[in-house]
């Protein structure tokens, strides 16, 4: 499956997600307040640029519809009763990489999880402009693209120096360690998305992903989760022996599914699908 999403390279201000931003936009939301009223910036208490870097990062991260309404994840999450609303459990931040690479609303990072990590081991933005400029016929902005792979950086790796002290933080996603940085010489640094089992990626949040994915039926090959489009294995970076680990301990746990590995078949089979929110409450419960 790939996104049908027209593809969007801006929208972020070149603000990455602070980590109250998300929070905060909801409660704004939650009382019946759209973005473009005078008083947002007054509301939000940020700047005009960031209230619109707010609303796209809702949007990016599932958190808000076409018509800016909230949605159940975020609901789930960040209401006065939610899981995990200041995001201090890892695993919120593993259902936010999900989303944000998922929806595909902020095309970058759908691509960079799905195809540029794939065909390049080692990137940077020259490498990521190229990419992007040789799959869309459409003439996008240079300055736009490397923007946006400076705000991917700010999300994933954090920044070590910057003239605006605001930017010098973690990025939201850092604690995830998905993108590791290469310094080849002082002047050449790459960045790589390392494929291994993932051991830290809590089996539930796999697990409601794999629910939560309306293109998978009662059963699904272990080559489609490892290798398919907005596949857990694509958007995790997870490999075989990683899936296969969390999948047999998926199994041994819940009763309604099941893994099958003889006569060359390799799937993973369900005997009904369970709310997947049900699945990370029982979870965040913990």
């Amino acid at each position: 499956m790939t996104t049908t999403l027209r593809p969007t390279f801006s929208g972020h201000e070149t603000f990455q997600c602070r980590h109250l931003w998300l929070k905060k936009g909801y409660d704004y939301v939650l009382q019946g307040n759209p973005f473009n009223a005078e008083d947002a910036v007054v509301e939000l208490g940020v700047g005009k640029n960031m209230v619109s870097a707010i609303r796209h990062w809702m949007r990016a991260f599932d958190l808000l519809g076409d018509g800016d309404e909230l949605t159940e994840f975020a609901h789930w999450l960040f209401s006065d009763t939610g899981k995990d609303p200041y995001l201090e459990d890892d695993a919120s931040l593993w259902l936010l990489h999900y989303n944000l690479v998922h929806k595909g609303y902020a095309t970058s990072y759908n691509l960079i999880f799905n195809e540029l990590r794939k065909e390049r081991i080692e990137f940077n933005k020259d490498s990521f402009i190229k990419f992007i400029q040789n799959k869309f016929d459409t003439v996008i902005s240079v300055n736009s693209l490397g923007t946006d792979f400076e705000v991917f950086l700010k999300l994933y790796v954090g920044t070590e120096s910057s003239k605006d002290n605001e930017d010098v933080v973690a990025g939201i996603l850092t604690d995830l360690r998905m993108v590791r940085t290469i310094h080849r010489d002082k002047q050449q640094t790459l960045y790589h998305i390392e494929t291994n089992e993932k051991e830290e990626l809590p089996e539930e949040v796999l697990l409601f992903a794999l629910l939560n994915d309306a293109e998978i039926g009662l059963s699904v090959s272990l080559d489609s989760l490892e290798r398919d489009y907005n596949s857990i294995g694509s958007i995790f970076a997870i490999n075989r022996t990683g899936l296969v680990q969390k999948i047999e301990s998926l199994c041994n746990r819940y009763d309604f599914l099941v893994y099958k590995d003889d006569a060359g078949i390799r799937e993973l089979q369900f005997k009904g699908k369970p709310d997947a929110y049900q699945i990370l409450n029982d979870y965040y419960a913990y």
